[in-house]
């Protein structure tokens, strides 16, 4: 990824979460590009939630990025996009409670996201899963295989 601050030229990263049951065994994938360079990542939990597995995608994708830089974030998750554009802030300043009072599901999770995203200039785009789109396509291949190692396991 960029060896220094200063290469303005974007990092896309393309996430997915899978789970094999709802809670169940969980995996995540990431695809990095950069320039000319691509790099996959991926990452298994045993008992977990789609959307725990989403959120991880793109927290491991950032972290993933060592240097600062502009970074397109490229998700199907309509909650983690929505979340970290539209409703963090507002649980932050609740002290992690949602407008009903009640503590926001994985907050724990979220505060990493909100970590991951300050050393970057995150741009979050939605794109619309199992439709196409070559590097969902790639992540949604990346989590599969991952969830799937924790039942061979």
């Amino acid at each position: 990824m960029p060896d220094t601050a200063d290469d303005r030229t974007p990092v896309e990263i393309s996430t997915d979460g899978a789970c094999l049951g709802n809670p169940g065994p969980g995996g995540w994938g990431a695809v990095l590009r950069y320039k000319r360079h691509e790099k996959e990542i991926s990452g298994a939990e045993p008992n977990t939630t789609n959307n725990r597995m989403e959120l991880t995608a793109a927290i491991r994708g950032l972290e993933a990025v060592t240097a600062p830089s502009t970074v397109i974030l490229y998700t199907d998750s309509t909650y983690v996009r929505n979340g970290i554009t539209k409703w963090v802030t507002g649980w932050q300043s609740n002290g992690w409670m949602t407008k009903d009072r009640k503590p926001v599901k994985n907050a724990e999770l979220w505060r990493e996201l909100v970590a991951a995203c300050e050393r970057h200039d995150v741009e979050w785009r939605w794109v619309k899963g199992h439709a196409g789109d070559h590097y969902n396509e790639i992540a949604d291949r990346l989590a599969t295989a991952a969830a799937r190692t924790v039942n061979a396991g």
